[in-house]
Formats: structure tokens, C-alpha cells, sequence
């Protein structure tokens, strides 16, 4: 018997982050798959569901927030933690935002990749 793997999305427009993110969480045993902006995001997530997405509320194109209410309306289902890197001050008050729209987990730029495991099996025993 084989086991499922936990399908995530990460949507970042910082390609270093995304490659960095998608080896570190496959080596944790999800399948990850990467989107540039918010429509990518949303595209993906209609091609193939993921149970997870991980999304940068400041990116170009469309935003985080546009997008979060987007999988909230459609997929309102997939668990979402937003992160944010814009400075300090304004990343923290993003991710206060984004915790007043309903995301489920925050995380501020920079973090290790193992808060974001610890995160996400949180998420997974909710």
C-alpha cells in the first residue's frame, strides 16, 4: 500500500524561494507544484487541487489577497498560509491582514524551511 502524498501549491513570484521551497518540501514527502503570480495560482488549482496553498500576499500581476478570496470562493476547502516579506513593519501587517480574511497559518520572510514543516502538520492534525 502506498502512501498519498499531500499535493501542495506555493505561488511566489521569487523564483529562488519557489525552487527552494518546491526541492525541500518533496524531500518532506508532498508534491509541490510552483505559480509566478496569482493567476497562475488559480489556474493550477483547476487543473489539479491541491490540498495546501502557500502564497506571497505581495506579487505582481495579482496579489495575494485578490487570489485568496478567489480559492476561498472557489476551493473553499484548501487549507492557505500567507507569507509575506515586504519589510517588517508592512510584512506583519499583511499577515494580520491576511489572518482577518481567514487564512489558516502566516509565516514572515525569511523563515526555515522547518517552521513551514512544523506549519504545515499542523495544519494536517486540525
Amino acid at each position: 500500500m502506498t502512501m498519498l502524498r499531500k499535493r501542495l501549491l506555493v505561488a511566489d513570484d521569487n523564483r529562488e524561494l519557489t525552487a527552494l521551497l518546491k526541492l525541500s518540501l518533496e524531500a518532506a514527502g508532498y508534491e509541490v507544484r510552483v505559480a509566478r503570480n496569482g493567476w497562475e495560482a488559480l489556474a493550477e488549482q483547476r487543473r489539479a487541487p491541491s490540498e495546501v496553498l502557500i502564497i506571497d500576499l505581495v506579487m505582481p500581476e495579482r496579489d495575494g489577497f485578490e487570489t485568496i478570496e478567489s480559492f476561498r470562493r472557489e476551493f473553499p476547502g484548501t487549507r492557505i498560509v500567507a507569507i509575506s516579506g515586504e519589510g517588517r513593519l508592512r510584512a506583519s501587517l499583511h499577515l494580520a491582514a491576511a489572518e482577518l480574511i481567514g487564512v489558516d497559518a502566516t509565516l514572515q520572510k525569511p523563515f526555515d524551511v522547518d517552521a513551514l514543516l512544523r506549519t504545515l502538520s499542523a495544519l494536517e492534525r486540525r
